[in-house]
Parts: C-alpha cells; structure tokens; sequence
C-alpha cells in the first residue's frame, strides 16, 4: 500500500490515520509543499518517480 499525502492538505490526517492501522507491506510519501488538490493536476508536485518505482515493484 502506497499513501501519497500533501504536506499542506487538509485530509493528511486521513492517510496518516489510515497508515496506521494498516499492515505490513505500507509505505507513505508525504509530499513537500504540496495540498491536496494540487497531486490531481500540478504535475511539478506530482511524484511520478515514486509512483513508478512503487507499481514496478509492487504490480510485476
């Protein structure tokens, strides 16, 4: 499970809450400087690196 959370958004406390209780296998990225809109469509906060490295890890 990957948890992308913006430092600045609102419903960080979700993911964080949600990291917590989850199981082995988790991982969470807090992204700097970024709210929580601003992961759907503002592509320099996106972590399209990460995302990579996670599905390519995770979903081969």
């Amino acid at each position: 499970m990957l948890l992308v959370a913006g430092e600045n958004a609102h419903s960080r406390e979700f993911s964080e809450d949600a990291y917590q209780v989850a199981g082995e296998g988790k991982e969470m990225l807090i992204v700097p400087g970024a709210g929580h809109v601003d992961l759907y469509d503002r592509v320099n906060h996106i972590p399209f690196d990460k995302l990579t490295e996670f599905f390519h890890t995770n979903l081969a």
